[in-house]
Order: C-alpha cells, then structure tokens, then sequence
C-alpha cells in the first residue's frame, strides 16, 4: 500500500476534510481501519493568499519547495496538492522532486467524461474561473465551460476567502452559490464543477439534481484508489 503525501493548509478546511474522506472512503469499502499512511504539510495559507493576490506564482513555487521536499524525506509514494487553483503551476512543483503528484484536475476531467456532459459549468476562485485551468483540457475532450457573470465570480471569491476557509457556512451564502448553479444550468450545463476544494464545504449533490462535480471527494477518493494499487 502506498504512502499518501498531502499539500495543504490551502485552506486548513478541506485539507482536513481530504484525511477524512480517504479514511472514510476505506472504512467503508473495507469495514476496517487499514487506510494508507497519510502526511500532511500544512503551508502558510495567508503566505500563500498574498502571493497569488499580487500573481506572484514564481514566489509560490519557491514558497512550496520546502513543503514539497519533506513529504518526500517523509517517503510518501505521491503528492495531492489539496487545491484546485494552485494547479495552475504543477509542472513547476514537480522539477522540485521525483515523487509523482496526482492531478485534481486530470482527476475531476476524467469524472466529467464518464458522464458524458458536453457543457458543465465552473465555479471557484476568481483565477480558476478566468483561467485555462479547467477550460483548455476540457476543450480538448470536446467539452465546454461556461462560468458566472463577473458580478457572481467576485461573490464566489470573497466568499471562499472570508466565510468558507474560515468555517463560515450562512445559509444566505448557499442560497446565493445555488442561484449561481441554476443560472449556469439555464444556460446549457449539464453538470457543475466544485472548482475549489472549500465550495463543497456548502454545496452537496442532494442540492441539485444535475452532477456536481465535487473536486475534493473526486481527487481524495482517486489518492485512496492510486494507494491501494
């Protein structure tokens, strides 16, 4: 069985739902308690907020190379980054060690072609939402992205930083993210991304009765999967 190393803290929040849900996951497969080892390095999330503010991504790679090397001395097998927005330099990460990462996003692409939706939408932080992190590999499996207005992106992002990282789940927030996910179903999705491991903190699939994309049960369950293989 393989030895599973964490990179979070990003926030403390959903790294700490990725440990549950593995060993949930496995407890409930297996009926015991013999889930993989699991290390967790916790960066220095504000550190990390102040960075990708001012878009400083070389002084996040480098804020990450110590983490990144102690969970290899720590001997895990592979890597989950537990956050979606930092994906946006993986290739940069791995020059840092030999040890492999497992994609959230390779991982949640993969979930979305065996549903076979043509059109899913994408919630997450604002740079997520912009970006070609999801939209680019999506595109090339002939699957479009359509996002919130820039009014509902700005809502997203505030909400993320100042209500869920810092376990704040009001019920006015909810109701506003699930406004969002009808408006992007009004307009052709067949399925919503969860593109921030702190959006299913407050959204859960018996919300809406179209997939919801949940990244972090999606990325934590395929780490439970690739250790046991």
């Amino acid at each position: 069985m393989k030895k599973i190393g964490i990179l979070g803290g990003m926030s403390p929040e959903s790294t700490a739902q990725y440990y549950l849900s593995i060993t949930r996951e496995y407890t409930k497969r297996f009926s015991d308690y013999s889930f993989p080892e699991i290390v967790i390095y916790s960066v220095l999330f504000q550190e990390h907020i102040d960075f990708i503010k001012n878009d400083d991504w070389d002084a996040v790679a480098k804020s990450l190379q110590k983490p990144i090397e102690c969970l290899e001395n720590a001997e895990v097998d592979f890597i989950c980054l537990a956050t979606n927005t930092t994906h946006f330099i993986l290739d940069k990460l791995k020059k840092f060690t030999k040890v492999p990462f497992l994609s959230i996003i390779e991982s949640t692409v993969e979930e979305i072609k065996k549903e076979n939706c043509s059109k899913v939408g994408l919630l997450g932080t604002a740079f997520t939402m912009k970006s070609d992190l999801y939209k680019k590999p999506l595109m090339e499996n002939e699957v479009d992205v359509i996002v919130p207005s820039v009014k509902d992106q700005e809502f997203i992002h505030r909400a993320i930083f100042t209500e869920l990282a810092n376990h704040q789940f009001k019920e006015s927030t909810k109701k506003r993210f699930l406004s969002i996910i009808e408006y992007l179903v009004a307009q052709g999705s067949e399925g919503i991304i969860l593109g921030c491991t702190e959006i299913p903190l407050i959204v859960d699939a018996n919300d809406m009765k179209i997939p919801l994309f949940n990244t972090l049960k999606i990325h934590s369950v395929k780490a439970l999967e690739f250790a046991l293989n």
